[in-house]
């Protein structure tokens, strides 16, 4: 099993998003955390949240505590502060579900 989220965000500086990306994964590994798919897209035809909207990816975790525990953490939300905060401006959760891997 695997508790996966499908993310919608809105990316306003690439090389500091970048940076977040580099000091974030490997905390994310500590917690069985990854990336399934990651895409960069230029033209979103339906936005159910109405918000800004130009890359979009999955990350998973082996279950939803491991996601949970990943978002708590300290030195995360160090990096995430220092990184993420000033990289996007707005952020959307299309989905999120459990599946069989």
């Amino acid at each position: 099993m695997a508790y996966e989220t499908i993310v919608g965000i809105q990316v306003t500086d690439n090389k500091m998003y970048a940076k977040y990306r580099e000091e974030m994964t490997p905390i994310l590994l500590e917690y069985g955390g990854g990336f399934k798919y990651d895409f960069v897209v230029s033209n979103v035809l339906q936005n159910d949240k109405g918000q800004p909207i130009n890359r979009v990816f999955i990350i998973y975790f082996e279950n939803k505590q491991n996601k949970d525990s990943f978002f708590s953490n300290e030195e995360y939300q160090k990096v995430k502060q220092k990184y993420f905060v000033n990289s996007v401006d707005a952020v959307t959760i299309i989905s999120e579900y459990v599946r069989d891997l």
